[in-house]
């Protein structure tokens, strides 16, 4: 049976956020065309400062396989493993400033995250699962795919239909797989006041 994880949520919030988490097993099984498109239009409809929107993707299936592997290529060694059985490879840019005038766009960073928020929910509503992966090469990425200097590689993506964790060839991701999500405490995190003082609406 199909590993789910929904989150021990303290506050109720949307099953769509309650369910979402970040499986390694894969698979394979092809996303449709509509599906996909759909999961990249909602991220092409995230929040951004001033509209900057400023990310690109580069995307790959498993039906162009290589390309699927280029992207694999593009990621460390730990999450090659698992990865290359994602039926869609999604790496992430951000563009460092604005396109209109050369000055720095101070969130642009945030906002690539927001439009990857968006891409991973619109994905779990699809019936999908997503791993967004720190762990890439970037100059390899680079040097791969010609990015230009104002762009800097992100993440990477793996979006596809969740496996079954005894598929993981490797012991420490099965044990990965498995382990119980955990967040810290509101308190931790939503201050009041001055910096590091818990606001008393989460006290």
């Amino acid at each position: 049976m199909t590993l789910k994880k929904p989150a021990d949520a303290n506050h109720p919030i949307h099953d769509l956020i309650r369910n979402r988490w970040s499986p390694r097993a894969f698979t394979g099984k092809p996303v449709a065309k509509a599906t996909l498109l759909t999961v990249l239009e909602a991220a092409r409809w995230s929040a951004s400062s001033n509209n900057g929107q400023p990310w690109a993707f580069i995307l790959a299936t498993r039906e162009d396989a290589a390309e699927h592997q280029r992207i694999v290529d593009c990621l460390m060694p730990g999450n090659q493993g698992w990865a290359k059985n994602a039926p869609v490879l999604l790496l992430t840019f951000v563009r460092g400033e604005w396109e209109t005038e050369a000055r720095p766009n101070r969130t642009a960073q945030h906002d690539v995250g927001l439009a990857a928020a968006n891409l991973c929910l619109q994905a779990e509503a699809e019936g999908l699962v997503t791993h967004q992966m720190a762990g890439i090469d970037t100059g390899k990425i680079r040097e791969t795919y010609d990015v230009p200097a104002v762009y800097e590689p992100m993440s990477a993506i793996a979006i596809g239909y969740q496996g079954e964790t005894e598929d993981l060839d490797d012991e420490t991701m099965r044990e990965r797989e498995v382990a119980p999500r955990v967040r810290k405490a509101l308190p931790e995190f939503v201050f009041s006041g001055k910096f590091g003082a818990s606001s008393p609406l989460v006290s």
